[in-house]
């Protein structure tokens, strides 16, 4: 009984992406790692999703995190949700538990999340609470472009950082481009006593300006895998971008001030 509860809190407390407290807007998710600029946050934030008109899809993602135990052993965690963007580049998305991997403990939604870039709104509804907060969008047109990075030292001579084009290939029956970042910090800038190395490695979908599979490996963090396992460049239905059903909606827009 007392594991049981001990790991259904664990579930509870993994639901609450930084990604999220951080970030609302799942438009603004990037592949979360830790930060280099002196803060020394650890987020776990998956795949950008910017709002690209006119490359519509529904995806399922998969993710993993590993973290090292001190036995040498891994602790892992996972959940796979669904994302989806129209025509007009409105994306909806759900946020799921994540869950001990092999625990047999189900991970739960605990977020829908749509951004609307023609009518300017965020909805972040909950299905635990049947309520949906309402907030303007400040929607992404465009994300990030992977091949616009470069190797060199980090600001400050913290580091170094090295960006590697392994070409294009295929994958999920998409055409897609992989890169290898890998930034090495030097001892003492976020605690380490040695040289701390992160890689990151992902597959980028130029048509569709996502990472279809993106992965971190870092001695902080530990190993986070987003990986996209199914996908379908259809446009979704439209119902899916609209708020559930009989949920409150808590609109915290700023009222239009008086003209006179």
């Amino acid at each position: 009984m007392r594991i049981t509860l001990l790991l259904a809190t664990l579930v509870v407390a993994l639901s609450h992406s930084p990604a999220f407290a951080q970030n609302p807007a799942p438009s603004n998710d990037n592949d979360g790692g830790i930060s280099y600029d002196n803060r020394g946050q650890e987020l776990l934030e998956s795949i950008n999703v910017p709002n690209i008109p006119n490359a519509p899809f529904s995806l399922t993602l998969s993710t993993e995190w590993s973290r090292p135990q001190g036995n040498g052993g891994t602790f892992t965690v996972a959940n796979v949700r669904p994302i989806k963007r129209d025509r007009a580049g409105r994306i909806y998305m759900e946020r799921w538990t994540l869950s001990p991997k092999g625990s047999g403990i189900r991970s739960r939604m605990s977020w829908m999340q749509i951004v609307d870039p023609v009518a300017n709104t965020y909805y972040a509804c909950t299905p635990i609470r049947h309520y949906c907060d309402l907030a303007p969008a400040h929607p992404d047109p465009r994300g990030p472009d992977p091949a616009l990075a470069h190797s060199g030292t980090l600001q400050g001579n913290k580091g170094t950082h090295t960006h590697e084009d392994f070409g294009k290939q295929s994958f999920a029956g998409l055409l897609v481009e992989s890169y290898r970042e890998t930034t090495t910090l030097n001892p003492g800038v976020l605690g380490n006593s040695l040289p701390m190395v992160t890689v990151r490695e992902f597959f980028y979908s130029r048509e569709l300006g996502i990472n279809l599979r993106s992965s971190l490996d870092t001695p902080s963090v530990g190993r986070q895998l987003f990986t996209v396992t199914e996908i379908d460049t259809n446009d979704p239905d439209p119902k899916f971008f609209l708020p559930p059903e009989g949920y409150k909606i808590i609109d915290h827009r700023q009222p239009s001030p008086d003209k006179n």
